[in-house]
């Protein structure tokens, strides 16, 4: 007769094996998914993966002023830090599917 205790460990030790498999999953699925930011009402816009790669950056060529520099890398810095937040909220909805929403440090 098995003590009650193994029983249960056993079944969660299965659990936390499928919950991690799954997980490995979705971080897959994440470098195939995109989402897309701009800023400068579109003048610059970043596409990045799940997985926070930048994909591409496009600029506008009316936006190209070589005497205000300085607002197109602000822009390129929003769009990029846009994308990110993004980013960051897809990966965090799609573990959250698997994880159910247990916030486990360390998964991504």
């Amino acid at each position: 007769m098995k003590p009650k205790g193994l029983g249960n460990l056993n079944k969660l030790m299965k659990q936390a094996q499928e919950m991690q498999t799954q997980v490995a999953r979705v971080q897959e699925e994440l470098g195939a998914k995109e989402v897309e930011a701009a800023a400068g009402g579109g003048a610059v816009s970043v596409r990045m993966t799940g997985k926070m790669e930048v994909k591409s950056i496009k600029i506008q060529p009316e936006v190209l002023d070589p005497d205000d520099v300085e607002m197109l890398e602000d822009m390129i810095l929003a769009a990029l830090n846009e994308a990110r937040r993004e980013a960051e909220a897809l990966a965090e909805r799609e573990m959250g599917k698997v994880t159910g929403g247990m916030g486990l440090p360390g998964i991504f």
